[in-house]
């Protein structure tokens, strides 16, 4: 009874390491953005912001994009702009040129009275092929608290 169950344990892990393997992502890079002031409208608010995608590649040139990053969901407030960084995570560290333009979707959250913080984790991308996770907080000035879906376009 004991060996069928470690068999089986066994030929479950076996199945599993291809998918495993799929899901396993390289850091590809670093997005940095610099976000404009913004203030919110209750169920949600559109803030533009200027990026730079700098490649983990050595030799590869860093990658300029606009982006807007929108929110859904309680967003009160008023911001005075900040910086969001993120870590880009993919299936290789050698990403076509553009790569990162697209529409991103996740989670987010922040809070500040004064300076505050917050994170943003995003999916999207080339055939959403791409992972953005916050390497550190969103540095902000201002008055505001937002909890929501967020997307982040890049073009």
């Amino acid at each position: 009874m004991r060996l069928s169950i470690l068999v089986a344990a066994a030929t479950a892990a076996i199945l599993a390491m291809p998918s495993t393997a799929q899901a396993q992502r390289v850091r590809a890079g670093v997005l940095t953005c610099n976000l404009d002031p913004t203030i919110g409208l209750i169920v949600g608010s559109q803030q533009q912001a200027s990026c730079v995608f700098d490649p983990s590649r050595p030799g590869a040139p860093n990658e300029r994009y606009s982006a807007t990053l929108s929110r859904i969901g309680l967003d009160l407030g008023v911001r005075a702009g900040g910086v969001l960084v993120w870590g880009v995570f993919a299936a290789t560290s050698k990403l076509p040129p553009r790569t990162l333009a697209g529409t991103y979707v996740g989670a987010a959250g922040d809070a500040s009275i004064g300076v505050g913080a917050g994170a943003n984790v995003l999916v999207g991308g080339s055939n959403r092929s791409v992972s953005l996770q916050p390497l550190s907080l969103s540095g902000e000035l201002g008055v505001n608290l937002a909890l929501g879906v967020a997307g982040l376009r890049l073009w």
